[in-house]
């Protein structure tokens, strides 16, 4: 074998052992594509009057991937249960609803929960919700599994705008 076949051989071997490793590689990454993509972005919550049976929790889902998944439950240790709601006019009256079989995050798409839509329920709070806590919860996805949330408290009423430094 000559000089010129030996160096060609072995850029051909290391080219092939490259693409064999990255071949590997996106193997190993593959489970985190398997989560479907899910990203939770800005939960918040309110401040809630003293003894208030309810509390309403907002975020956006983004949804990266290449299939649709669903947010099936919502857990949270800070209150008694959690629901996933939906609000809606109708006929003039603005109606709020269980959604009994989670809320659909269609592929590469976002999801955002805010007031006057789909948010989540805290019900029975456990503790007092105070501005400038935080209420954690634990979101379960039909497809991406679960995912620990923490729900940073904003001022009573607020909109959702974060505040300007």
């Amino acid at each position: 074998m000559n000089i010129t076949n030996a160096f060609s051989f072995r850029k051909t071997s290391l080219l092939v052992a490259l693409a064999a490793m990255s071949a590997f590689s996106a193997g190993a990454a593959q489970p985190a594509k398997t989560t479907g993509g899910i990203a939770i972005e800005q939960a918040w919550t309110r401040a809630t009057p003293p003894n208030a049976p309810v509390a309403g929790g907002f975020l956006t889902i983004r949804n990266s991937g290449d299939r649709a998944d669903r947010l099936v439950s919502v857990t949270s240790p800070d209150a008694n249960s959690v629901e996933i709601h939906q609000m809606t006019m109708e006929d003039g009256v603005m109606r709020m609803r269980k959604l009994a079989d989670g809320l659909s995050i269609d592929a590469r798409s976002i999801v955002m929960l805010k007031p006057g839509g789909y948010h989540l329920m805290f019900i029975g709070p456990k503790r007092p919700i105070v501005e400038g806590g935080t209420v954690t919860a634990t979101l379960r996805f039909e497809k991406a599994g679960t995912r620990e949330v923490r729900f940073d408290v904003r001022a009573l009423g607020s909109s959702g705008a974060k505040p300007q430094h």
